[in-house]
């Protein structure tokens, strides 16, 4: 099951990225042709921005490649390493669950509101990533705690 979700992700990330290259190429075609780009395009860019960056926050997550500051790590035994490790990773976790909460709870105020992100688009279906790539970090920081501090540090 977990190779199937990696697998899915990766093709999301890829599929975003090149759909985002594929717009972009031509919307600038349009301004060089027609002297003026698609209206639509810009905004939808910009949501795909957002949605590539908190995609590859997750699979940065996924396979520990996200930024850590370990410099009191290496000073430390292995077994105090262990637990630092397993601290920091559930402080993250908390914090990213957090942040999946009230992310949600804006998402359900921007659809409660009927707000619009682009040429009459709701805003909420665009923002809904923020909440679950959140709720995804926190449960994969969760989990990395529970790994450091019960079977040790992955090589």
């Amino acid at each position: 099951m977990t190779r199937w979700i990696h697998k899915l992700e990766d093709y999301i990330l890829i599929s975003l990225l090149l759909a985002m290259i594929l717009l972009a190429g031509i919307d600038i075609l349009a301004r060089w042709i027609f002297g003026g780009g698609i209206s639509w395009v810009p905004p939808l860019l910009r949501v795909m921005v957002l949605w590539l960056g908190l995609l590859g926050a997750l699979l940065a997550t996924r396979s520990r490649e996200h930024i850590a500051i370990d410099v009191i790590n290496r000073m430390v035994s292995p077994a105090v390493n262990r637990v630092l490790q397993a601290t920091t990773q559930l402080f993250a976790a908390v914090v990213c669950l957090i942040i999946a909460y009230h992310s949600q709870l804006f998402v359900n105020m921007a659809r409660d509101f009927n707000d619009i992100a682009f040429a009459q688009i709701p805003a909420w279906p665009m923002q809904i990533i923020i909440p679950f790539a959140f709720a995804g970090m926190g449960l994969r920081f969760l989990n990395h705690s529970r790994i450091s501090l019960f079977a040790g540090s992955p090589s």
